[in-house]
């Protein structure tokens, strides 16, 4: 099953030089694990709450393989450019199935 990683990222008035460097060089962590951005920053419509910041979501085959990016030497060399000067979270989360229905999950949760 398909599996992402999500960050929230907060916006700074400026970029710092060290998350430039971690931006040129994260594609080459994702892909020995099949990762690839189908979102990364852009305009936000934010409809509900506040959202102070911007989105970035990597698609990875399965949860096994955004795990073993995340826990990756190379990945871990960089990852302090970006977290030591942009504050924000990043979870791992897996997808859904084909045919995944909300309301077939609101019933098995009614039935627990």
């Amino acid at each position: 099953m398909t599996a992402y990683a999500l960050a929230h990222l907060r916006r700074s008035e400026s970029v710092h030089p060290a998350v430039l460097e971690y931006m040129a060089r994260v594609q080459d962590t994702l892909d020995p694990f099949g990762g690839r951005f189908l979102v990364h920053g852009g305009v936000l419509d934010v409809k509900e709450g506040d959202w102070p910041g911007d989105v970035v979501l990597v698609e990875f085959p399965d949860m096994e393989r955004a795990r073993a990016w995340y826990a990756s030497p190379a990945y871990q060399e960089i990852l302090p450019l970006r977290a030591d000067h942009l504050a924000g979270e990043l979870v791992l989360v897996d997808g859904v199935a084909p045919g995944h229905s909300a309301a077939a999950k609101a019933a098995r949760l009614a039935g627990s």
